[in-house]
């Protein structure tokens, strides 16, 4: 098929680029650049535009006639979207109505959607199965949670099928491949930990007194590449005729903040310095998948190691690259 992906010069969407690539597929990116890099995809492939200006994402869908769309762009930083909410749903539900309106307008009518267990929200039964009800607690969830409510409405309305991924805390790299994982500012954990790790400056950990075990946040981390082989699976899937769906994407085992640091200690054999802040608005205590429905509608399931070996492939990405 012949594949648009929206944020494709972002972390996960330049994976998921690579992944299609492989499996035979043509790929044109979409990305604005405001988050993402150009580094990061084949400039003969790019396609710079903000998926707000439906009549040139229209365009796009029409020159270069996509057969579906795996929808990326979006902000996703917790802490940012509870600073800033008019900013995450003018981007992101404004967003992805812009190109809804321009795939339905081009016939384009086949979408996996990159969603998040931030949807979630804080929850009474663990692991997280895709029945349980979505009550996020902060603004990047609930800007998800309306996506998908409308990607429900369009597939009732206007034959419009789709495949909701909401997927646990990516991670990791893939040594070799050129890409890895760079955010300014960086909210993601693991590469903090790294950083922390290499340069002595302390990681600060937003609370230690939630209901866990050492009262560290516990999170499901699901290896990058993993990740991307599942947007590939879905959208093959919808490309023969899949009906519309949702499904948890990760690997069923929950690590604590403080666990992630004593596994980035071992694998670089450098202490990580830290100081302890405040907890940080939008934090779940807890979030980890159940994954078993995918992997029996898709045959998907993570592969690529535990913990261990994600660090690793971070650590091995991050050196690579200096």
């Amino acid at each position: 098929m012949k594949i648009l992906v929206t944020g494709g010069a972002g972390y996960i969407g330049s994976h998921t680029r690579w992944f299609l690539e492989k499996a035979g597929h043509t790929v044109v990116v979409l990305d604005n650049l405001e988050r993402g890099h150009a580094w990061a995809v084949p400039a003969e492939m790019l396609r710079l535009v903000d998926l707000r200006e439906t009549a040139k994402v229209k365009e796009v869908l029409r020159e270069e006639a996509v057969d579906a769309v795996i929808h990326f762009a979006a902000y996703a930083y917790v802490g940012e979207s509870t600073v800033k909410p008019e900013m995450y749903f003018t981007n992101n539900v404004g967003g992805s109505l812009s190109l809804f309106e321009a795939m339905i307008e081009t016939g384009v009518k086949c979408l996996v959607f990159s969603s998040t267990c931030a949807s979630y929200g804080i929850v009474e039964k663990l692991p997280i199965t895709e029945d349980t009800p979505l009550a996020p607690i902060n603004v990047y969830g609930e800007s998800k949670a309306m996506v998908e409510k409308i990607l429900e409405w369009l597939d009732r309305f206007r034959d419009f099928r789709s495949v909701r991924l909401r997927y646990f805390n990516a991670a990791g790299g893939m040594p070799g491949s050129g890409l890895r994982e760079q955010h300014d500012p960086e909210p993601h954990l693991l590469p903090l930990v790294l950083r922390a790790a290499e340069t002595g400056e302390p990681l600060t950990i937003f609370g230690d007194d939630y209901a866990t075990p050492d009262g560290t946040c516990i999170r499901d981390y699901i290896h990058v590449c993993d990740l991307a082989e599942a947007h590939v699976m879905a959208v093959e899937y919808l490309g023969k005729g899949g009906k519309s769906d949702v499904f948890n994407l990760g690997t069923g085992n929950g690590y604590s903040i403080r666990q992630v640091m004593t596994t980035v200690e071992r694998v670089t054999g450098k202490k990580v310095p830290y100081k302890m802040g405040m907890r940080r608005e939008g934090d779940p205590p807890v979030l980890v998948a159940d994954a078993g429905k995918v992997f029996g509608a898709l045959g998907w399931k993570a592969k690529r190691g535990g913990l261990e070996g994600i660090v690793r492939d971070a650590w091995e990405t991050r050196c690579s690259h200096g």
